[in-house]
């Protein structure tokens, strides 16, 4: 590619510009649409007469400009699939430079919808009354006339110009750090996933003449549907690749489409900006291959109605499976993803998460079903840990999910996790929380410990019901002595029957008082009614019978009396059983647990092992049974390391204890 760098260069400097005005995190705001609008300038320039012509001479006879397509061409007779029928171009809004703001806004206006698109999402318009404003709108376009920025397509064809636009927004994405991470992954991480998802395809890519369709559903800047469609052509050029996504954010929707309408791809396959999740621009598409990095942990409040509305559908809706906790959405991507799915061809999905979908919610909660749905679906093929600090704006360990309809012969019903924690080099210099980097040859022994599927210290492979639990409520039974005395009388004021007594709701503050004053005698003469009770009781009927004795006066109903019984009692381990009315043992609340047994065991095995050994009068209520499945990443690969000898400790303490000592001798010299 000639002088490649020297225009990225070039353009990257042109943000020089800007400063005072902008601030530096604001530069692309600017840079990135001017480049397009050059790009579609050099672009048109051949067949800009005819465009004209062809407006003048039909302008009345149409009510829209669609005939206009047909004869924006490039030297080749090739459409090019946007038109702009202005006889402005660069050249001339120089020549006119007192009317350059107002010429240019009409410039815009004339451009095929799809360019508006874009540039509405830009904010293009309102960039340029801020540039003329402060004197700046003539320089930039002097600055984008240049030779050292032509970027006609005799010079720059779209492949290349989409790789000056790649690397534009690459250099921007990282200069922004951490706003930059929630459109922009690192290549590294790109490149990573990309041959993760193709390096075992029962699609194989070697037949002619093929179709292949790919799909991002929060696309960000385009960059892992370029790198998918890169990967594919350098195995098989005759395939064809068509690349669809949707993105949320308006500017990155605009420099995503504009860098797919520069490169030449389909770029009406680009939707929003909208979310993908309460707004699925793509209803009826399928895919071959789906590959993303959603949002970590961002709330799906504003999409909740349509999502509780999918959810309800069952599984011809996209969220059948469940909906997760309302402050994350990733396994909601998850869902959407695999409900994009090929029903009759293989598809296969490589999405990034945090740690929360792997573990996050409890047997019969809507994460724990999620990941049920998958796994007995068996569509997870594997889980991939990656190194700390990746990515611009986190620094915590993420994971690459690898998902398919359907799994090579021997991966069937197996699942397996790779852990690549230490597979990483450091960087020079960090950008935001991007520290490490995934070298070649780490991505290299990634892939390998993939491909030889075998069981190492970080490669483990299990089977789908591994990873799944039964949870079971253990009860133990009610066992209660009963006393009166003060501090379990003062358990009385926790009832809110019994403290409502000396409560009143009148708005007449003489009747209040004297309603108050009522009730607490009345509460003070039960007191004194139960205080009359003698010794401690160990059987709940023979307390009950003295209880409603001494309480009849009061005309209580059975509810408040048997609560009241309560809160006179504590457990005993050595009272009686308190039983219900057909003689079975009451289950003391407080005294319930739950085991999470694993699916791979007998569960009245378990419970004689690890529950009735310890103790004998415990039960299961098996009605409240409920099936979770979670992968505890990090366990499977836990190591443990011991302590450090105290010996070795105490000498470090001793050193530092010094060297501080020194380091005070040292202040007090110089004083």
């Amino acid at each position: 590619m000639n002088n490649f760098q020297e225009k990225v260069t070039f353009i990257w400097d042109l943000a020089d510009l800007l400063r005072g005005t902008y601030k530096r995190n604001e530069y692309q705001k600017v840079i990135l649409p001017f480049t397009v609008l050059k790009r579609f300038d050099s672009s048109l320039e051949h067949s800009k007469k005819d465009i004209i012509s062809e407006y003048n001479q039909f302008k009345d006879q149409f009510d829209d400009l669609g005939h206009l397509y047909a004869a924006a061409k490039d030297k080749d007779g090739n459409e090019l699939g946007f038109f702009n029928y202005s006889e402005y171009d660069f050249k001339s809004l120089l020549a006119d430079p007192e009317h350059i703001e107002e010429n240019l806004m009409h410039y815009l206006d004339c451009f095929s919808p799809n360019v508006q698109d874009i540039f509405d999402n830009f904010y293009i318009k309102t960039h340029i009354a801020r540039l003329s404003k402060a004197n700046l709108l003539l320089l930039l376009i002097k600055k984008f006339s240049e030779s050292k920025v032509d970027l006609h397509p005799d010079r720059v064809s779209n492949h290349e110009m989409g790789t000056i636009f790649e690397e534009l927004i690459r250099k921007f994405a990282e200069q922004s750090n951490e706003e930059a991470g929630e459109h922009f992954t690192p290549r590294d991480v790109v490149e990573l996933m990309t041959k993760l998802m193709f390096i075992e395809n029962g699609l194989t890519l070697q037949e002619k003449n093929l179709i292949r369709l790919i799909y991002d559903p929060a696309c960000g800047t385009g960059g892992m549907l370029t790198s998918c469609k890169d990967y594919i052509n350098e195995i098989n050029k005759s395939i064809e690749v068509v690349l669809y996504g949707q993105e949320i954010n308006q500017e990155i929707y605009a420099i995503c489409k504009a860098d797919m309408l520069i490169k030449g791809e389909q770029a009406e396959n680009i939707k929003g900006p909208s979310s993908t999740l309460s707004d699925d621009q793509l209803p009826n598409e399928k895919f071959h291959y789906m590959i993303s990095n959603p949002p970590y942990g961002r709330k799906w409040e504003q999409d909740k109605e349509v999502v509780f509305n999918e959810a309800e559908k069952g599984y011809s809706g996209r969220f059948g499976a469940g909906t997760p906790r309302i402050n994350d959405g990733q396994l909601l991507f998850l869902q959407h993803m695999l409900s994009k799915m090929k029903d009759d061809e293989k598809s296969r999905i490589a999405v990034i998460t945090n740690g929360s979908p792997l573990f996050t919610g409890d047997a019969g909660s809507g994460e724990s079903n999620i990941r049920k749905w998958i796994i007995e679906n068996d569509y997870l093929e594997a889980i991939i840990g990656l190194p700390e600090q990746l990515f611009y704006n986190t620094g915590i360990r993420t994971y690459v999910w690898i998902l398919t309809n359907e799994k090579p012969d021997e991966r069937v019903g197996k699942i397996q996790l790779i852990d690549s924690s230490s597979k990483f080099k450091k960087m020079r210099k960090s950008l935001g929380n991007k520290r490490n980097y995934l070298h070649e040859e780490d991505i290299t022994g990634i892939l390998d410990l993939y491909s030889k599927f075998e069981e190492n210290d970080n490669s483990k492979i299990f089977d789908n019901e591994d990873f799944g639990y039964t949870k079971v409520v253990v009860e133990r039974p009610l066992q209660l002595n009963y006393k009166i005395n003060e501090e379990r009388l003062d358990n009385l004021y926790a009832i809110n029957a019994f403290a409502k007594f000396a409560e009143s709701k009148s708005k007449d503050l003489d009747i209040k008082l004297k309603e108050e004053e009522t009730g607490k005698q009345k509460q003070e003469a039960i007191f004194s009614a139960l205080k009359k009770i003698d010794g401690v009781y160990t059987n709940w009927d023979k307390f009950e019978a003295q209880a409603k004795k001494a309480l009849k006066p009061f005309n209580l109903s059975s509810a408040l009396i048997k609560n009241i019984i309560i809160a006179l009692s504590e457990h005993d381990d050595e009272a009686e059983y308190v039983a219900d009315g057909k003689g079975n043992k009451k289950p003391d609340a407080k005294l319930r647990d739950t085991e999470k047994i694993p699916l791979k065991k007998d569960i009245e095995d378990y419970f004689e092992e690890e529950v009735i050994k310890y103790y004998s009068d415990a039960w299961m209520d098996r009605k409240k049974d409920k099936i979770g499945y979670e992968i505890n990443f990090t366990q499977h690969f836990y190591k443990y390391e011991p302590p450090r000898p105290l010996e070795e400790i105490e000498a470090d303490i001793k050193k530092v204890t010094a060297e501080i000592q020194e380091l005070i001798k040292e202040d007090l010299d110089e004083v």
